[in-house]
């Protein structure tokens, strides 16, 4: 995603402010290099993870939540098979072009995930991968997940684990901030803001739902380079379209110099990426 000064960056853009949780609208160019970008760097380490958690089976009907361009979904559905039913739902109608673009044999619905376009008891799942800390009724989120899983289905979340627990995205933020200000940290910390597992755990079991599973592991997000790093996440926020071209510039060199430990023998940048995995059974 480097710029080649050819053309700007493609950036989301910016809609409104929920509470303390920024929510995007994005175009479709934005939406193609989620799918190209942030995908193989960062979702699809994730997505038989939070498959495995929700214990989906051939034959099962999957609901992904806030699905994106499908990752999660596509993964569902190399398990379910013919015999089952995979339906991805987000409120951005790019991100679900995209998914639709690349699984057309897959279900696709605009929605967003406090009021759930679907009957009660309608899966034997409800998944929801990298997009609960967006949500700002995340109790309602979980009961809404719950409403549309059958008795005896479940609920499975990834999030990512809190910003004190990313020692490699704890040190970029940081960087982010001395150049570009608190606004920046703000921004940048929206990612880490459901990485209480305890917390997280309680708003599940409140909203009616059954702990069954809660663990914590260490994945990796892969970058072409560090700049790559500080291109994904900063134009991938709306810090893209409130930082000055030196503090931008200043952030990519410093990035580089004091991260550097992570730049890898094949010429890859590599750093730990911590999340919770939260599953719970439906009485």
């Amino acid at each position: 995603m480097a710029d080649s000064g050819d053309a700007p960056p493609v950036r989301p853009r910016y809609v409104r402010q929920v509470e303390n949780t920024e929510t995007f609208q994005i175009p479709i160019e934005a939406a193609e290099i989620y799918e190209k970008k942030f995908v193989p760097a960062i979702f699809a380490e994730w997505a038989p993870h939070i498959i495995e958690a929700a214990r989906v089976k051939p034959g099962n009907r999957v609901l992904d939540v806030a699905c994106g361009t499908g990752v999660v979904a596509r993964t569902a559905a190399g398990i379910v098979g013919p015999e089952g039913e995979v339906v991805g739902v987000d409120l951005n109608q790019a991100m679900l072009t995209v998914a639709s673009r690349v699984r057309p044999d897959l279900a696709w619905r605009q929605g967003a995930v406090d009021d759930l376009p679907f009957d009660g008891d309608s899966f034997d799942a409800a998944v929801c991968q990298m997009a609960f800390m967006f949500f700002p009724d995340r109790s309602h989120a979980f009961s809404e997940l719950g409403r549309v899983t059958r008795p005896g289905g479940r609920v499975a979340v990834v999030v990512p684990a809190a910003l004190d627990d990313q020692p490699a995205y704890r040190q970029f933020v940081d960087i982010a901030a001395h150049h570009a200000g608190d606004e920046a940290r703000a921004l940048l910390s929206t990612y880490w803001s459901c990485g209480d597992l305890d917390a997280l755990v309680a708003t599940m079991t409140g909203a009616g739902i059954e702990l069954d599973d809660a663990r914590t592991k260490t994945g990796t997000a892969r970058f072409d380079s560090a700049e790559d790093l500080v291109e994904t996440e900063v134009e991938g926020s709306p810090l893209a379209d409130r930082i000055t071209p030196d503090a931008y510039s200043a952030i990519r060199r410093d990035v580089a110099a004091e991260m550097a430990a992570y730049s890898t023998p094949h010429g890859t940048f590599e750093i730990p990426l911590v999340c919770h995995v939260v599953a719970g059974l439906i009485g």
